[in-house]
């Protein structure tokens, strides 16, 4: 028996319990938010009829007769944003990363072909008009050393200057000597040539045309038997000593290189060999059609292993001392063309995008301008994902776009009034937003949407509801007898 009352005492105490409980409940439902909403964070009020507009507390409506509608924390994002919960995040696969200072490793590599150093390049012309007696080298390419014998020239019109100078020479006088000697000068007669007609006495109407220097014929512009005018070039010799080579690199490597920047090249043709040179000039003209910058090298070629045509592989001597940048995973940027932009986040599951200006990019690595700052965490996997899971367009900078699974609301009116891009309705009371019948506006998509409907009309309509454009009618339709 004791047991017994001990139960009916505790169902009692639960009974009492529960009642009171329901009576609390009765006389908060309507007024009062649950303890639990209770707590959460009011951003600011506003009509639903004008979002644009913000309140700074509840109250009427200066617009409509209805009260303002709280918007919450923990129902909207930070403009631009979204928020992905932790579950989405684990199925997307989303990675993030620091940014952080970091000093860019600059590594410069590019291919180039060996050409000629024109600045060796030496022209020998032909003293004065005569006749190619004899070709000692006879085919371009042909190597030939310094002081090398050329060509044999047979030069006629010397013979009247030269016994003139050595008939002045008898007389005794120096003064016309010495001016007899520069009339030969003049006729740019060589000076051992002179010095052979004063040794000899007799005239010296054959030359030997020999080279300067070192080098192969570049070009070969005279045979034997052709005659040949004062000056007319014979030979051209390019010197192997130095070669040059021209690379193109892009445009953000454009502070990497610098006149003066050691180089080092490797060839093919040499296996475990390098050789080195310096950065000679940077060409002032990009190459259009590759958007590359050009640079000119000289590699010293003392052995003359290199040549015209032969393929480098080029690569800086010493990377340039440069200061840390603040830098970002190359994966993490998102390039839209017109923009580049990063997902941003606080671990708070709140993704938030983020333009930024971008400076180089180097092994993996993108340097940041503008747009971040350092400890700033970023999206490197699974953002293009969340842009698809989370409807990012929406919330993207320069790709609003509006949603296409707004929710719709039904009801029922008498057409009051029709507008180019809106219609007034008085409408029966809407349950699912807990609105009393009132008269309002609601905004038309287009002027045919209202097609047919006129004022005084019973009619059916849905509409949906957005921050941007407020109660939009999306099916409009006459109803006899909707409205009672």
């Amino acid at each position: 028996m004791k047991t017994i009352t001990k139960l009916s005492l505790v169902a009692l105490a639960i009974a009492g319990a529960l009642g009171a409980g329901y009576y609390a409940g009765k006389q908060s439902h309507g007024t009062l938010a649950p303890a639990a909403q209770s707590e959460r964070k009011v951003l600011y009020w506003y009509d639903p009829m004008t979002p644009g507009q913000r309140f700074d507390k509840p109250g009427k409506s200066p617009f409509m007769d209805m009260d303002l509608v709280p918007r919450y924390a923990g129902e909207a994002t930070e403009e631009g944003g979204v928020t992905v919960s932790a579950r989405q995040q684990q199925n997307l696969g989303i990675k993030t990363a620091q940014v952080e200072k970091k000093v860019l490793d600059y590594q410069f590599d590019a291919f180039a072909t060996v050409s000629t150093d024109e600045r060796s390049v030496q022209i020998i012309p032909a003293s004065a008009n005569g006749v190619v007696e004899k070709l000692f080298v006879n085919a371009p390419q042909q190597f030939v050393k310094a002081g090398e014998p050329l060509a044999q020239l047979w030069i006629p019109e010397w013979t009247a200057a030269q016994q003139e100078y050595l008939a002045v020479r008898q007389l005794g006088d120096s003064a016309l000597t010495s001016a007899a000697r520069e009339r030969l000068q003049l006729q740019f007669m060589p000076a051992e040539i002179i010095r052979l007609v004063e040794k000899t006495g007799r005239p010296q109407t054959r030359v030997t045309v020999r080279a300067k220097q070192a080098g192969y014929i570049n070009k070969l512009d005279t045979r034997e038997g052709a005659q040949v005018a004062a000056t007319a070039p014979l030979f051209e010799i390019a010197s192997l000593e130095s070669v040059w080579i021209v690379i193109d690199y892009p445009q953000t490597q454009a502070q990497v290189l610098q006149v003066g920047s050691e180089i080092q090249a490797s060839s093919d043709s040499w296996p475990g060999e390098t050789f080195h040179g310096r950065v000679s000039e940077l060409l002032p003209n990009m190459e259009t059609t590759t958007r590359t910058l050009k640079a000119r090298i000289v590699l010293e070629n003392s052995q003359m292993k290199l040549k015209p045509g032969m393929y480098l592989n080029v690569t800086l001597a010493n990377s340039p001392a440069l200061p840390p940048v603040l830098a970002i995973p190359e994966e993490a940027l998102i390039e839209t063309g017109s923009a580049s932009r990063v997902l941003v986040t606080q671990n708070d599951g709140h993704f938030n995008p983020v333009n930024v200006v971008v400076g180089t990019a180097q092994n993996g690595w993108v340097e940041i301008k503008q747009g971040l700052k350092e400890g700033d965490k970023v999206v490197t996997s699974g953002q293009f994902l969340i842009d698809s899971e989370a409807s990012l367009r929406s919330a993207l900078p320069e790709e609003k776009a509006a949603s296409s699974t707004a929710q719709e609301y039904e009801g029922e009116a008498v057409v009051k009034g029709i507008a180019d891009d809106a219609i007034t309705l008085s409408h029966k009371p809407i349950p699912a937003l807990k609105w009393s019948a009132m008269t309002m506006d609601f905004a038309l998509k287009s002027a045919t949407d209202a097609k047919g409907i006129k004022v005084g009309d019973n009619v059916m309509f849905s509409f949906t509801m957005d921050d941007e454009n407020g109660a939009a009618i999306t099916h409009l339709m006459p109803m006899a007898g909707a409205m009672k």
